[in-house]
């Protein structure tokens, strides 16, 4: 019963965040007059279709994300190399899209009317737009399913400011008093409380420096010491020692802890691939779609709460991936896109299919080891 719902789960939030993604590019490809092709909820064998202004809207057969095919998404000359076989061939090809190959079958029903321009004719500035529309609906989603989570909760919403100090606390008798309000850990603005408890988890001093508002002033308290215990195994951990006060559950509060907490969300990532390039995290730590799903049952097996929270993780994942300057990721196409508007232009195709196969193929290689690691963890039940 447990692997269905994890099964479930994770389709859930894989077609979630994979479809507002696609969403994006679509919406603002329309909003620019750019030619919509397809939009598609799922891939696969086509389940429904209907054609409304030159855009085939499909449901399909595997409910896993789904996919935006634009018109000239394609560069020019790629483009003219279709021409010169379009007279033998019946099929027309939708675009390889956010990791989503899709290969679009005519039957003979399907005619391709524009109501639009081609993406490779429209201004930069809108294919630009176009590209990084997806990564900002993923941190829209995310931004909604913390206001739903946020508003939700029983408790009120987590400040930043110390309500007290444990008595004898280490933290306490080395700078931090009851009233401060913690701006900042480390060099590192603290956008809500979970920012604290993160920059503190990754120090390895058992201490840290502390920016705080006090009595209206900022303070600089470098060197902040915290207690710590060990377990039964032996290990080390670190005591807070103190307490932060509640704010009271407004709308407005709701609406500023959730947009703090997808910033905190996406600092979380970044940091994690900043520690990842820079030997802090060891790739063995790697996790890829195994992983993932797994991740995904073990929050569905706690109830919606975390599921939601596991989903507003994973959008905002997504959306920062995404902005990446990697050829073969939007974040690569938008960086292709500058090189065109400051030159005027555009970066040879040779070149961009050079890069982008071999992006492909270290994205690939990482995820065959990171999926790897995510079956040796389940062999060995190591987390």
């Amino acid at each position: 019963m447990s692997f269905i719902i994890t099964i479930l789960a994770a389709l859930l939030v894989f077609s979630a965040v994979i479809a507002i993604h696609e969403f994006g590019h679509f919406t603002v490809a329309k909003l620019c007059g750019i030619q919509v092709n397809e939009f598609s909820i799922g891939m696969g064998p086509v389940l429904w279709k209907k054609n409304h202004k030159g855009t085939q809207y499909s449901l399909r057969a595997l409910p896993v994300g789904g996919f935006v095919a634009l018109e000239g998404e394609e560069s020019p000359e790629s483009q003219q190399a279709e021409t010169n076989h379009a007279a033998q061939e019946d099929n027309f090809s939708a675009s390889e899209h956010d990791f989503h190959i899709l290969n679009t079958e005519s039957d003979g029903e399907v005619q391709k009317k524009l109501t639009g321009v081609p993406l490779n004719e429209a201004p930069v500035w809108q294919r630009a737009l176009v590209m990084v529309a997806g990564a900002v609906m993923n941190f829209v989603l995310g931004f909604v399913v913390l206001v739903i989570l946020i508003a939700a909760q029983n408790e009120p919403i987590t400040s930043k400011t110390i309500y007290a100090i444990q008595d004898g606390a280490l933290c306490g008798q080395t700078g931090l008093q009851a009233g401060d309000k913690v701006l900042a850990v480390n060099g590192r603005r603290c956008f809500v409380a979970n920012d604290i408890l993160y920059e503190l988890v990754r120090t390895q001093s058992y201490s840290a420096d502390f920016t705080v508002l006090r009595n209206g002033q900022k303070v600089q308290l470098p060197g902040v010491q915290f207690d710590t215990w060990q377990d039964e195994k032996g290990e080390t951990h670190m005591s807070i020692g103190f307490s932060v006060y509640g704010l009271e559950k407004t709308p407005g509060n709701v609406l500023r802890e959730a947009g703090n907490s997808v910033l905190y969300y996406g600092r979380i990532v970044f940091t994690s691939l900043v520690d990842l390039v820079r030997g802090r995290e060891s790739i063995n730590n790697l996790s890829g779609p195994v992983g993932i799903v797994s991740a995904i049952g073990q929050a569905a097996s706690y109830g919606w709460q975390d599921l939601l929270e596991m989903l507003a993780l994973i959008t905002v994942n997504l959306g920062i991936l995404n902005l990446l300057p990697f050829p073969a990721l939007d974040g690569g196409k938008v960086v292709f896109l500058v090189i065109e508007g400051v030159t005027g232009h555009a970066v040879p195709e040779k070149l961009q299919s050079v890069l982008t196969l071999a992006t492909f193929g270290l994205l690939f290689g990482l995820m065959l080891f990171a999926t790897y690691n995510d079956i040796l963890r389940l062999i060995t039940g190591t987390v």
